[in-house]
């Protein structure tokens, strides 16, 4: 590894140790205060941003990124307020899960306690290099951030001005700490870094969340990757399901938790897919549907990749389904785990759904659109994890902390008779 890789590693494994023993108050203050620096520097960052804008400008990206990239004061402003509203979140660390006193009279907790040094490898928007040291730091853990290469100039300035705010406070500096390189090099460099980084969170397209998931020797928290689906089940309440689809797919289209198919049961197929074909073309959504589909309407024919894809824009696949559980084996040949819907008015088709569908979220008559930490009442959100290990759904604070098992006795000893009591 790099000289400049192992120091900034070497100095964020350090604050990790001060940090994790740290309450919850110095840790708000110090988030705090790097709101207000935000606020109070917001002019050379929307410099430096100029410049990663300019850049991207020449390059031919296209202006829907460059407006994910761009930042502005008032952008700033809401940056801040988000860290203002994560120091008033509560702390997780220290928290008890779980704790009894055994037969032998040994008191036992079990503690949430902070990962250690979380790698974040993410994609375009700058505001998430804040977003993310913010949330680790309020749940004790040293951060080492990986942004793109064409938010390098916003991510140092971000960083540094991060830096020179915790100086200033009882959080050591060095728990924010930006990977150096700009090559993909810096980004192996980062997945390699076992016993040095403790767990890596990859935030982006499929093709950085599987590239970070095959190569890293750090153990990874998978995030979301949206093929989400909406079922509409022969006993639904047709008005409701246009509405429900509708909104999932067409509300914001390029989030991970909009509807990337829809599914209808034959027999409510004649009344729900006219109407559905209708609204979603008056809000300007091109529908790739299988021949049942296409029998309702002009559709575009429907392929094997569109089954599978994150479209992330106005395009939705679909098919005509003669049951429930062709529903479920659809969803869960093609789906991504992420979430999944049904509109129905049985309890009886909703509880099986829910039992058979095997995803970090599954929605009975809502959108899929409220799969978001901030929705759930989390608060901000690291991301959406369609993984099983550790965390699963949106990613919270409580998901970016560990346990470890405190046991107190009174002198107790582990003999071959059982347990004594020094003394």
């Amino acid at each position: 590894m790099s000289t400049e890789f192992l120091k900034v590693a070497h100095a964020a494994r350090e604050a990790a140790a001060e940090l994790a023993p740290l309450p919850r108050a110095p840790k708000d203050r110090a988030l705090r205060a790097v709101a207000d620096a935000l606020v109070a520097h917001a002019a050379p960052i929307v410099e430096a941003n100029a410049k990663d804008v300019e850049q991207a400008r020449s390059q031919g990206t296209a202006e829907a990124m460059i407006d994910r990239l761009r930042l502005d004061e008032a952008r700033i402003a809401g940056i801040a307020e988000a860290v203002r509203q994560v120091a008033d979140l509560p702390d997780p660390v220290g928290e008890v899960v779980r704790g009894t006193t055994l037969p032998n009279g040994l008191e036992l907790r079990q503690l949430r306690v902070p990962l250690g040094v979380i790698g974040i490898i993410y994609e375009g928007r700058p505001n998430v290099t804040v977003d993310a040291a913010a949330l680790c730091l309020k749940s004790g853990n040293a951060v080492l951030l990986r942004g793109s290469s064409s938010a390098h100039c916003s991510n140092t300035a971000l960083v540094r001005v991060m830096q020179d705010a915790l100086a200033g406070t009882e959080v050591p500096a060095g728990a924010v700490q930006l990977v150096p390189g700009l090559t993909r090099d810096s980004v192996k460099e980062l997945m390699r870094a076992r016993g040095l980084v403790d767990v890596l969170i990859p935030r982006g397209g499929a093709s950085l969340i599987n590239a970070v998931v095959e190569e890293s020797t750090v153990p990874v928290i998978e995030t979301g990757v949206g093929n989400c689906s909406v079922y509409v089940d022969a006993d639904a309440d047709v008005d409701l399901a246009v509405q429900i689809l509708l909104n999932a797919k067409a509300q914001r289209p390029s989030v991970c938790n909009a509807a990337e198919t829809f599914l209808v049961h034959a027999d409510v197929a004649d009344a729900f897919v006219p109407r559905a074909l209708r609204a979603l073309a008056e809000a300007g959504v091109t529908v790739h549907g299988d021949a049942r589909i296409a029998s309702y309407g002009e559709v575009v024919p429907v392929t094997e990749d569109d089954f599978r894809a994150e479209y992330l824009s106005l395009d939705i696949a679909a098919a005509v389904v003669g049951s429930l559980e062709e529903a479920v084996a659809h969803i869960r040949r093609y789906g991504s785990g992420h979430t999944d819907a049904i509109v129905t008015r049985s309890q009886g088709a909703a509880r099986r759904f829910v039992a058979l569908v095997d995803s970090a979220a599954v929605a009975v008559n809502a959108s899929t659109r409220f799969t978001d930490g901030g929705e759930f009442g989390f608060g901000a959100e690291i991301g959406i994890s369609t993984q099983k290990l550790h965390a699963r759904g949106p990613m919270g604070l409580p998901e970016l902390t560990s346990t470890k098992w405190i046991y107190t006795g009174e002198g107790h000893l582990r003999t071959s008779e059982g347990t004594v009591v020094a003394g």
